[in-house]
């Protein structure tokens, strides 16, 4: 096909590379996600060829409109504008594509046009400083400051931000609140304004609230032989002084009402029985005492067996326990785990960080884990002996939710066994930003009626799913199947070295599982009103969810970094130390490979290891990746080339 531009002489033709900004408009046909990233790196007037800034604002407009983008649509759209022929007509569109090696590189084809449009920039300057200084001998001042004006204007186009200290992010987003049902949704934002406080905390203890009416009752079924619980363990950290408590108790109330509610209606229930076993047991008591008398004429046999059969009846005459939904927030694993063995299903609610200082091991050198570990999972729990007919549970479910000050994560992270045997990974984690110093002093209380419908809709789902005698099977919609199979295509994508959660492998691969979790808490407080909860749960739950869980995932990237009990961090470190050292002949490195890196420290023994470090680092700004250089062989893999942040060269000049 003849091309539909003009041929340029070598020698004289400006800086280009006119295949990397093929490649870069190819790979925006090939991949949506593509669009915005090339985006964010090409300006309009970094294309040497002005046809190719004509497509480029093409397919921009078009992504932008919510438009599908091909070379189809695209062509339809330049036809349109009269700009189709002057382009090189239809069948250059799809010569972009065929040029295009993969969209997976789109960003590193984008900096490569930019990096060639900036030296074409300098060029062009110097030549124009040239001409002027020829016409203007007497000028000079005026002259130097236009160069030095024009200069900083191309610097200023490659300035390279300043790294984002390790242990601190950048604004994490706010909970997606649109995602609850209606009645927590409007309940939540009512109380993050009038609290003034970030909807984050509302919505997790939202969440917490129907996982503690739910959890242990009421399953969801992924697919055959695949079961989720419905309890979560949330956690959402905050700073003293955020009004946490404040916003517990208007998330927890109707717990705690029909806790006492339940309580009060078994009450003469629990009065009678205990009753009836204490006159079983003193009519026992009463025989033993005649046959224990001496004399003759008694038939001790006869008295003895009739002692026996009234103690019999006595031990069969059960007491039910006093109902309880919650257990308090310091409880230690040894007493929760017999109330566990008694109730099954219970919520461990706190404003206070009181529960992890007892995993973390305030009353014993050696946490017990344990029952955390299990009680979220549903595992068989073994426990001390209560009574002769419930010495274990089956099927235990604990929900988890509280609101501490963000340093006791940190002495969670510390607890033996915490991150080993995956006590970390089983937490939800939200960390908002504060409010402090920028709350309004007069806000609108919560309308009556948005918090009566909050108290009757979570009240009216306690008592219905803590009526069930067993639990609840809620299977999928065949749809929603397919949507929990392309959140795990997602996930298994980004748990691939080099991907954002590939230092965090063991919460991440318990992603899908809370995904469906919070679907189905999403679902009973959809249905809950209508008597629909148990009909499957359909897709847009799953969407809804998937939208919750990524929420918290970006949260539990920012609190693994704080924490620090993500050895990716810990590595990452060893591999800034290093970076900020010269070499032995004084200069610095401004290019590493990953290969590299690993002769930074002992602790590496493969590029497997510094790979989640080194993603790190790239997340954080410290790195820059390059485009992957080609190797000549077929089959061997590109190696990537990393730019190191000037700020870690001892006295560099600013960032750029």
């Amino acid at each position: 096909m003849t091309s539909p531009f003009p041929s340029d002489d070598p020698q004289t033709e400006p800086p280009n590379d006119l295949d990397a900004e093929q490649a870069a408009l190819g790979s925006m046909f090939l991949s949506r996600d593509t669009i915005t990233e090339v985006a964010a790196i090409l300006a309009l007037d970094d294309y040497y060829r002005p046809a190719h800034a004509t497509i480029h604002a093409a397919i921009t407009a078009m992504h932008t409109s919510g438009l599908p983008v091909d070379p189809i649509t695209v062509a339809a759209h330049l036809r349109d504008a009269g700009d189709l022929q002057r382009i090189g007509g239809p069948s250059y569109l799809h010569t972009l594509v065929q040029a295009t090696p993969t969209a997976a590189n789109g960003s590193y084809y984008a900096q490569i046009v930019t990096d060639v449009a900036k030296q074409r920039r300098l060029i062009e300057t110097g030549t124009r400083l040239i001409a002027h200084g020829r016409r203007d001998a007497s000028g000079t001042e005026r002259i130097a400051a236009q160069a030095a004006e024009e200069l900083a204007t191309i610097r200023a186009t490659d300035r390279w931000p300043a790294p984002i200290p390790l242990g601190t992010h950048a604004a994490l987003p706010v909970f997606p609140v649109s995602a609850l049902a209606p009645w927590l949704a409007e309940h939540v934002a009512a109380v993050a304004e009038f609290t003034q406080t970030p909807p984050d905390l509302g919505a997790t203890m939202a969440l917490a609230a129907v996982s503690t009416a739910a959890g242990g009752r009421v399953h969801v079924e992924i697919r055959p032989g695949w079961r989720e619980q419905s309890n979560l363990y949330l956690v959402c950290a905050m700073p003293p002084a955020s009004r946490k408590s404040d916003v517990f108790a208007a998330m927890t109330e109707p717990i705690y009402d029909v806790e006492r509610q339940l309580q009060e209606e078994s009450r003469a229930r629990i009065i009678e029985a205990e009753t009836a076993k204490e006159a079983a047991l003193a009519e026992a008591e009463g025989l033993m005492a005649r046959a224990r008398k001496p004399g003759d004429g008694m038939d001790r046999t006869a008295l003895v067996a009739e002692a026996s059969a009234a103690k019999l009846l006595a031990e069969e005459i059960a007491v039910p326990p006093r109902p309880r939904l919650t257990v308090s927030g310091d409880i230690t694993p040894e007493p929760l785990a017999q109330q566990l063995a008694v109730h099954r299903c219970l919520a461990a609610l706190s404003p206070e960080g009181d529960l992890f200082d007892i995993i973390a091991g305030r009353y014993s050198a050696k946490p017990n884990l344990g029952v955390f570990l299990q009680a979220h999972k549903g595992e068989r729990l073994q426990t001390d002996r209560i009574t002769r007919e419930q010495p274990s549970v089956d099927k235990p479910a604990l929900t988890i939710g509280i609101t501490p000050q963000p340093a006791v994560l940190q002495d969670l992270a510390g607890a033996p066994g915490a991150r080993d045997r995956g006590l970390l990974a089983r937490f939800l984690y939200a960390l908002p930003a504060s409010n402090l110093g920028y709350r309004k002093t007069r806000t609108t209380p919560v309308p009556e009626a948005v918090a009566q419908r909050y108290h009757a809709r979570l009240s009216g789902l306690l008592h219905t799913l803590y009526a069930l005698p067993e639990p609840v099977t809620v299977p999928l919609t065949p749809q929603a199947d397919r949507a929990v199979e392309a959140l795990q295509d997602r996930l298994e994508v980004a748990l691939r070295p080099e991907q954002p959660l590939a230092h965090l492998l063991d919460w991440a691969g318990k992603l899908v599982g809370h995904a469906a979790r919070v679907a189905l808490l999403l679902h009973l407080a959809d249905r809950i009103t209508d008597d629909r909860w148990g009909q499957p749960v359909p897709e847009e739950a799953i969407h809804r969810a998937a939208e919750i869980t990524d929420y918290y995932t970006q949260h539990a990237l920012a609190v693994f970094d704080l924490i620090g009990s993500d050895p990716a961090t810990d590595a990452a470190q060893t591999i800034l130390g290093w970076l900020r050292r010269p070499r032995t002949d004084g200069t610095w490195r401004t290019t590493i490979k990953r290969r590299d890196a690993v002769a930074a420290s002992r602790r590496f023994r493969t590029v497997t290891q510094v790979e989640p470090a080194l993603a790190l680092l790239e997340s954080h700004g410290y790195l820059r990746a390059n485009a992957p250089s080609r190797t000549g062989r077929a089959g061997q893999p590109a190696t990537a080339t990393y730019r190191v942040h000037p700020s870690l060269q001892e006295g560099s000049a600013d960032a750029r």
